[in-house]
């Protein structure tokens, strides 16, 4: 339905985004380079954190650009009572992320850049997610038996947990799966 004279490319190995980017019946390209750095500095507010990555992530591959590319880029965190919760690094630790989300209300902030040679355009997009009290349990077998390692936050609101665990979304499910898509396609329109 977009009618854009870029090639667009997804620099991102996340299925979620790549469902959600389908789903707007754009064509598109895959792309990824390895060991991006998603380091930020200390002063950086967390909510700035996935624009700033995102932004980030467009400049390691702008140099590979063609100038008919227009390169989406994103980059999701968590936040919860001060604390900034990515990717785990191990099931322990997705289970240490899962206790501290049951029974609490966090934020996702999903960062989003379009990045063609001529301009630059980002934004982000926020959602605040409550958790119900899950059981150890719960956390166990969801963590056993789903992959939350490729998750901030060590989920997926659209898998099991998501259906048991999630009581309430105030903004966008699609921004917390990964992509705001709605603010996405609307942006695709309009570079």
């Amino acid at each position: 339905m977009i009618l854009t004279p870029y090639r667009i490319v997804l620099a991102s190995n996340s299925p979620r985004r790549k469902e959600l980017l389908s789903g707007i019946d754009v064509s598109y390209e895959i792309h990824t380079l390895p060991d991006i750095d998603e380091s930020y500095p200390p002063n950086i507010s967390q909510e700035e954190i996935p624009e700033f990555l995102a932004k980030k992530k467009a400049s390691a591959y702008y140099s590979q650009m063609d100038t008919d590319t227009l390169l989406i880029t994103a980059d999701t965190v968590v936040l919860l009572k001060g604390f900034v919760l990515g990717k785990p690094a191990d099931k322990e630790e997705a289970k240490q992320m899962l206790r501290k989300l049951t029974g609490n209300t966090h934020r996702v902030v999903t960062g989003v850049c379009l990045t063609s040679k001529e301009k630059q355009v980002s934004f982000s997009d926020t959602a605040s997610v409550t958790f119900g009290e899950l059981t150890d349990e719960e956390i166990d077998y969801y963590v056993e038996k789903y992959q939350p390692m490729d998750k901030a936050g060590a989920y997926g609101v659209q898998e099991w947990i998501g259906y048991v665990g999630v009581e309430k979304i105030d903004g966008s499910y699609f921004n917390v799966m990964g992509l705001p898509i709605y603010k996405v396609y609307r942006a695709i329109r309009d570079f």
